[in-house]
């Protein structure tokens, strides 16, 4: 939406009081009341238009039919009904007696006048900006759609997304991963880095669903546990495994809310934060001697790699630290199936989300977090869109080394079997 200086925006007098007449008579009370009401006024209007376009189709005005210039003439009206933003409408076509009309407005066969409206919503999911829909739409149908008008029809679909973030959630969640990303937003002082948090979630199905996503300052322990919280309320009882980056005080805020969980440092993560104190030179062996610890085949082969990997690299003590400190995070991979560790091991899922994220929000500043919490709203429906309700690679696999766990077995029969 465009920034306006002035206090009030200068509208034409004739639109202000049409605009009073339609509260007058309507009195709507919500978004959904305003709906009805332009629905009741937009029938009308069609109706009204495509008898003009009978007028001009004949030559003459209904009510002056001694001036018709050939013997066709009206023949009652046609019901149709229409599919639009606001839901179906009913109106009244004017038929003429041959058959020759063809109305323009709303061709012959054509019942859905949303077009315009969702290849508007689908653009904006791809992140064009205003200005770019704006022209793709005036070279397409020739006509100009201003920012403001852009901005009305995607905020059409803030009830749906404010329902979305709000939706209750399923009871037991394999796996879910966070992750935090940031986005630009303007305010009085200008634009400012906000966090936006997501999780990501694998159902006893092995289906992908996104729990959410949360707007805050920034990336922080108390932010998340908020998180962590507002999805039990929203009726989430229980998680196997949550895999993360390491934010100080993340993993003893998320086991106070979901106790039994396990939490899994990313090791890509570790990795990334090691590489730091290594010559890039050596990245390539360093990260291959890596993978030979946390790719062992078992914790006592993992542990025998791990003290090789100390000794041929201890010149370099910062990356060695890293995985001393964290290396709990590599022995507990080993408490799980190849095919469970081959999962929980990374955040790669949910960054993989946030990627997708990235691709539409780095084109500027957005005026207000409800016009990011839209964009990622419509490239979430995009992204659930290509997953298809799938299960995740391998997933009775993944089901049965759990079942075989007595922490686990019990635990999913009893959300199984509801």
């Amino acid at each position: 939406m465009e920034e306006i200086d002035m206090a009030k925006i200068k509208r034409d007098p004739r639109t202000e009081e049409l605009a009073k007449m339609i509260i007058d008579q309507y009195r709507p009370e919500s978004l959904s009341d305003m709906n009805d009401a332009l629905k009741d006024i937009f029938g009308p209007l069609l109706e009204t238009m495509l008898k003009g376009e009978m007028d001009d189709h004949l030559g003459y005005k209904s009510n002056d039919k001694g001036q018709k210039l050939n013997d066709n003439r009206r023949n009652g009206y046609g019901k149709k009904t229409l599919k639009t933003t606001n839901g179906d409408l009913a109106i009244s076509v004017p038929r003429d007696r041959d058959a020759s009309f063809e109305p323009q407005l709303i061709r012959k066969r054509e019942t859905d006048i949303s077009d315009i409206e969702s290849k508007v919503i689908a653009m904006y999911a791809k992140g064009m900006s205003q200005r770019d829909i704006s022209k793709m739409i005036e070279d397409i149908y020739g006509f100009e759609v201003s920012h403001d008008m852009i901005s009305s029809i995607t905020d059409r679909i803030l009830p749906e997304v404010e329902a979305w973030r709000h939706r209750p959630l399923k009871k037991c969640y394999a796996f879910i991963f966070v992750d935090c990303m940031y986005v630009s937003i303007r305010d009085d002082d200008g634009a400012k880095e906000k966090a936006v948090y997501a999780i990501l979630g694998y159902d006893l199905e092995g289906r992908k669903e996104l729990l959410g996503i949360w707007l805050s300052e920034s990336e922080s322990k108390h932010y998340w546990m908020q998180v962590f919280d507002e999805i039990k309320k929203r009726g989430v009882e229980d998680i196997f495994f949550i895999s993360m980056d390491g934010v100080s005080g993340l993993e003893d805020g998320a086991k106070a809310i979901f106790s039994g969980a396990i939490v899994q440092r990313c090791i890509v993560h570790l990795i990334r934060n090691s590489l730091k104190y290594v010559p890039s030179k050596y990245y390539k062996d360093f990260t291959n001697d890596l993978k030979k610890v946390y790719g062992a085949i078992d914790l006592e082969s993992a542990r025998s790699k791990f003290e090789e990997f100390e000794k041929k690299w201890h010149k370099y003590l910062g990356a060695i630290n890293v995985w001393r400190s964290n290396f709990k995070y590599v022995e507990q991979l080993f408490d799980f199936g190849s095919d469970v560790r081959r999962i929980m091991y990374t955040t790669n899922a949910i960054e993989s989300v946030n990627h997708s994220f990235r691709k539409v929000t780095n084109k500027g500043a957005f005026p207000h977090k409800e016009a990011v919490y839209k964009l990622l709203y419509l490239r979430v429906k995009e992204l659930e869109d290509k997953w298809d309700g799938r299960p995740v690679k391998n997933w009775p696999l993944v089901l049965n080394q759990l079942l075989t766990d007595e922490r686990y077995e019990a635990r999913i029969k009893n959300y199984l079997d509801h």
